[in-house]
């Protein structure tokens, strides 16, 4: 099983960056798959996810109406598109798939603990 995040970078605040996450070697699509993200100092966060029961999205409530998720199901890819970045999304994020596809009782679950496998992160740095 591999994940590998790519597209960090140094950005101003202000502009976008698009990051990607190829996947291989389990279905992707039974499983949800999304972002995470950890600041320096700071626990690991969930940024975004795309539920594999439900169809549905989620997004962290810092990052809605900024960030939006996407797959290239035929590559086993998932993107997390960034507008509008603010320092405070500087961070290494992290791609994770989670096989109970995160979508539980009515909400989603997305946190580190649940999550299956784990991608090594690739640092964004926003400045000012």
């Amino acid at each position: 099983v591999q994940l590998v995040e790519s597209g960090g970078g140094l950005v101003q605040a202000g502009e976008s960056l698009t990051l990607s996450c190829a996947t291989s070697g389990f279905n992707f699509a039974d499983y949800a798959i999304g972002w995470f993200r950890q600041a320096p100092g700071k626990e690991r966060e969930g940024v975004s996810c795309l539920g594999s029961t439900d169809g549905g999205t989620y997004y962290a409530e810092s990052v809605k109406g900024r960030f939006t998720i996407s797959t290239d199901k035929n590559n086993m890819t998932v993107y997390l598109q960034k507008n509008r970045m603010k320092m405070e999304d500087t961070g290494v994020y992290y791609c994770a798939a989670d096989y109970r596809g995160a979508y539980r009782r009515g909400a989603y679950y997305w946190v580190s603990q649940s999550m299956d496998y784990w991608g090594k992160g690739t640092l964004v740095t926003v400045s000012s």
